[in-house]
């Protein structure tokens, strides 16, 4: 079938123009190269000219990173990137970092997203996505995982502005320092009121001595 069409297509060829059809698109292909030459010498200028950057829609520039003091880990979650007007933030050994700039890697949909709004530092050490690694815990590492908690802290701390730290939970060390606290005062007053007592009972036995000496000296006179 093709044979046959192609011995159709060779013998209208020779036909209406004489060529052979090896010949007919040799021109052909001559015809369509002239063309494209003649075309670029009448083409707009503007047609060929490279589109600059300024051609493409920029991206909005990122506000500047807020410093955001001491937070929460519970308020540090707010900042996990699925509010497009909140920085994106995560933490390294208790150490907040704006990781709004590499929001592809942090963001949400990213490799690294489950990072954000977290202090990251044991899943980092490990390398680790497991739920229970999400935390700033890093007791029980190896010194090679410390190793590698260190280096991921130099970039951050080189490449990242830090805006704040986690506030550390320390309300049971408060309460039960307080105790101790007022231990220490009850036992002094307790020491003084001893001291006093003792003071007391010493000074009426001195009194007491002192008037029987007197009733004896008298007793003698008479």
């Amino acid at each position: 079938m093709v044979v046959e069409l192609w011995e159709t297509v060779k013998e209208t060829i020779t036909a209406y123009t004489g060529l052979s059809p090896a010949a007919f698109f040799t021109v052909l292909a001559l015809a369509f190269a002239v063309y494209q030459v003649v075309s670029g010498f009448f083409a707009s200028p503007e047609e060929h000219r490279p589109r600059s950057t300024e051609d493409y829609p920029q991206p909005e520039p990122l506000p500047p990173p807020v410093q955001l003091g001491e937070i929460t880990e519970e308020e540090l979650k707010q900042y996990d990137g699925s509010d497009s007007k909140k920085p994106l933030l995560m933490a390294i050994k208790g150490q907040i970092y704006d990781v709004s700039q590499s929001r592809m890697f942090y963001g949400p949909g990213g490799p690294y997203a489950l990072f954000a709004g977290k202090d990251a530092s044991r899943a980092l050490a490990k390398m680790s996505f497991e739920e229970t690694d999400l935390t700033g815990d890093i007791s029980g590492l190896g010194p090679f995982e410390l190793d590698a908690l260190q280096d991921w802290e130099y970039k951050f701390m080189s490449k990242y502005v830090k805006v704040g730290t986690i506030q550390k939970n320390d309300g049971e060390g408060k309460e039960s320092a307080e105790p101790s606290t007022n231990t220490v005062e009850e036992a002094s007053a307790e020491v003084a009121h001893g001291e006093t007592s003792t003071s007391i009972e010493e000074k009426t036995e001195e009194t007491t001595e002192k008037k029987d000496v007197a009733n004896g000296d008298a007793a003698k006179e008479d």
